[in-house]
């Protein structure tokens, strides 16, 4: 191994990825809730489908009760103040 190959290697090694502050912003946290209540209902709408058995009803509310479940359980930690209040 020569100089070149060992000064690359080191290179690579050293290179990390560096974020600043403003680069690491939390998402909107309004647009994923409601981005998730539109989902669950987009989900139940697919209750009228052509399906023959209950499985897929069942998935359907199971994963729409969950992305519920996920948006109050939010709401209520973040009026708690067990969550930061960011956006």
């Amino acid at each position: 191994m020569n100089v070149d190959e060992e000064d690359a290697t080191v290179a690579a090694e050293e290179h990390d990825e560096v974020y600043a502050p403003d680069q690491l912003k939390p998402t909107n946290r309004r647009r994923a809730q409601r981005g998730a209540i539109i989902s669950a209902v987009i989900m139940l709408m697919y209750f009228w489908g052509n399906q023959q058995g209950n499985t897929e009803k069942v998935w359907l509310v199971l994963i729409a009760i969950g992305l519920v479940a996920v948006v109050v359980g939010d709401a209520v930690l973040r009026k708690a103040g067990l969550r930061p209040n960011d956006n």
